[in-house]
């Protein structure tokens, strides 16, 4: 699966699943945009990519449809052009419904959902004119529910059936498809989930036995799958919602 010479932007790159797809997209010979919420996550992210010469710095906030139409401007003129849109910035919080304020939900649906819209919505001519494809990082919580997750699960279902509704709608032109992670060990997960524990280690094995395959995926994981489907190997694949879940949606 080459990408040499493919434009790519990568939102929420800076760190966890979205650096690990940047780093994969660039190994395999793309020009990269990495996209954070701040010039020092972003100068991190390309500090750990090498500063390598194919990677484009673009800082910029998903959470508003001004700052989506911003970031990927900056993407498209500075690589001159968009092949492939890959929307994986996200938050994520874990709150029963009583504790649910309207400002969190706000928040996490301006970022998981509306979010992915508008950077697609703001692409869209640049993808058009190369003929490219969107991936969407949704989650398994998009196909299921979970427990004290509710703003976050009704983003991720938006995102899955958003996806299919785009891919209606933009074939044969553009592509659009969504990836759906299970637990990933990223920071954010040791961070929200691992590490705020009374028993680190033992919620870290619950988090594994959650899954049939009773494992948490690698980033770079997801990042090969995203991979793929961004691919030409993939051209006749459009409005799909994969799972790499250890088998958690299976039943």
């Amino acid at each position: 699966m080459s990408f040499e010479s493919k434009r790519v932007l990568v939102t929420g790159s800076s760190r966890g699943i979205g650096f690990a797809i940047a780093q994969e997209l660039l190994n395999r010979g793309a020009y990269v945009a990495v996209n954070g919420r701040s010039a020092a996550t972003v100068q991190a992210a390309y500090l750990a990519l090498g500063e390598h010469e194919r990677v484009i710095k673009v800082i910029g906030d998903v959470g508003s449809a001004a700052g989506c139409e911003d970031l990927v401007a900056q993407a498209v003129q500075a690589l001159g052009g968009l092949d492939i849109l890959v929307n994986a910035a996200g938050v994520d919080y874990s709150t029963a419904i009583e504790d649910t304020t309207e400002e969190l939900w706000d928040l996490t649906l301006d970022i998981n959902l509306k979010g992915v819209f508008f950077c697609c919505r703001a692409a869209l001519s640049a993808l058009k004119e190369s003929g490219g494809n969107i991936v969407n990082i949704a989650s398994d919580a998009g196909l299921q529910g979970e427990r004290l997750m509710p703003a976050y699960c009704a983003s991720k279902a938006g995102v899955i059936n958003m996806g299919r509704a785009l891919a209606l709608d933009l074939a044969p032109r553009v592509r659009v498809n969504s990836v759906c992670p299970g637990y990933v060990d990223t920071d954010m997960v040791r961070r929200d989930f691992i590490e705020k524990a009374d028993n680190p280690a033992a919620t870290e094995q619950a988090l594994k036995d959650r899954a049939p395959l009773q494992r948490i995926a690698a980033p770079s994981e997801i990042a090969k799958a995203v991979a793929y489907l961004a691919s030409d190997d993939a051209k006749n694949i459009t409005g799909i919602a994969l799972a790499i879940d250890g088998g958690t949606t299976a039943g």
